[in-house]
């Protein structure tokens, strides 16, 4: 299986050139599995939720959707990507699967970060799981990755793969995505966006630094911290089945439930 990222800086408030801009890196490449970052279609600060509401889009008929399920069926592969979802009058931070067969799937952030406890609904998505191509795959959104429990529910329930669309502004997560990814024995793709954003006073710069990892911790990829880049890599998802640590500890069935 072919799995990568595509690190960039959206441009601002702006979804027709980032869905653009998007299409016309991934034309371009053969991969199975492609994974952006957060909110790639329209950055990431808003000066209102009210201002947030007019740039949110329902899934799977909003344009962002449209796009990408265009794009997949062309390339015949599937795509990742962070978007604020509009659902009536909630608005989710999501994480959007697209196959090239048509098919979405949708994971609502569950960890809101900072001020978007302002802007964004908690999300109510407990942590599903989609086949790709015959290969579990699970999302969570950037500050989800604090929290082990988070990626232990995608990990019980079968994912091989976690797609894992971020706006960082923390060092933290390099470390704690490679540390999730050995407690759990999964492939991790962790997409970053690069670049900064100010909205009045306020500017935030995110850190790049996008990576791939092996269910060893084995470390497959990492962009740099402000570079535009789209590896792609091949592994086989096969390795995220074996749970084995030593010939007899299982890392899911050693858990001490009766403990904890």
């Amino acid at each position: 299986m072919r799995i990568g990222f595509y690190q960039f800086c959206p441009s601002f408030h702006n979804p027709e050139l980032n869905l653009a801009r998007i299409a016309a890196a991934l034309g371009h490449i053969k991969a199975d599995l492609i994974v952006l970052p957060e909110m790639c279609t329209t950055g990431y600060l808003f000066s209102s939720r009210e201002e947030l509401l007019r740039f949110a889009e329902p899934i799977p008929d909003g344009q962002s959707c449209r796009s990408m399920l265009e794009l997949c069926r062309r390339m015949n592969m599937a795509v990742v990507f962070g978007l604020a979802e509009r659902a009536g009058d909630r608005i989710y931070n999501s994480a959007v699967l697209v196959t090239g067969s048509g098919e979405t799937g949708v994971y609502r952030k569950a960890h809101l970060f900072a001020d978007e406890k302002d802007m964004f609904e908690p999300g109510n998505t407990p942590f599903p799981v989609f086949d790709v191509g015959g290969v579990k795959v699970g999302m969570l959104v950037c500050f989800d990755h604090f929290f082990p429990e988070a990626a232990r529910a995608l990990a019980l329930r079968g994912a091989q793969i976690i797609c894992h669309p971020a706006n960082l502004v923390l060092d933290y997560a390099f470390m704690t995505s490679t540390c999730r990814t050995i407690e759990n024995r999964v492939f991790w793709i962790l997409a970053d966006r690069t670049g900064s954003e100010k909205l009045t006073e306020r500017e935030i710069r995110f850190v790049g630094r996008s990576q791939i990892v092996a269910p060893s911790g084995r470390l497959l990829y990492r962009a740099g911290a402000d570079t535009e880049e789209l590896p792609v890599v091949e592994i086989d998802p096969r390795e995220a089945l074996d749970k084995m640590v030593t010939p007899r500890n299982h890392l899911l069935s050693d858990r001490r439930t009766d403990l904890y």
